[in-house]
């Protein structure tokens, strides 16, 4: 048997003390989530960002650093994900645009809210991944090559 993570992308997007987080149906129930997906075949690290958080907020996102790398298996599944995490800036925004399947709704919630419904995250990463922001975690966007 041959193992490989799943490789996938993430927003951490903060305005006025609010993160971007979508509320999205998994088959653990509805969680919460970053605007995150899997990178898929023939795109950038960046095209792919950007891609989800637009297909699943309706806003267009602009990386301007890298967050971090985050490996994660999944306790209950045979399942390790491989997160590359982004912040970056809100550029734009489509209310009238569809959003991706399964997600409800894209919504803006304060820390304080986050670490309330810990308990529906979709990851530990969600919360990882704001406080790693936070404490002002930030890698130039020079460090990805894409060959």
């Amino acid at each position: 048997m041959i193992w490989k993570p799943n490789v996938t992308v993430a927003a951490v997007i903060e305005q006025d003390g609010r993160f971007l987080l979508v509320e999205e149906e998994t088959a653990e129930g509805v969680m919460f989530n970053q605007p995150a997906g899997h990178l898929e075949d023939g795109e950038t690290l960046l095209e792919g960002v950007t891609r989800e958080v637009r297909e699943e907020t309706a806003y267009r996102f602009t990386p301007t650093a890298l967050l971090g790398t985050y490996l994660w298996k999944h306790p209950k599944k045979e399942i390790t994900y491989l997160r590359f995490a982004f912040t970056g800036e809100i550029v734009g925004h489509d209310p009238a645009q569809p959003l991706d399947a399964g997600i409800l709704r894209a919504c803006w919630l304060s820390l304080e809210e986050i670490r309330a419904s810990q308990g529906k995250h979709r990851s530990p990463q969600v919360l990882t991944c704001i406080e790693d922001y936070l404490a002002g975690q930030r890698f130039p966007l020079s460090v990805l090559t894409h060959l």
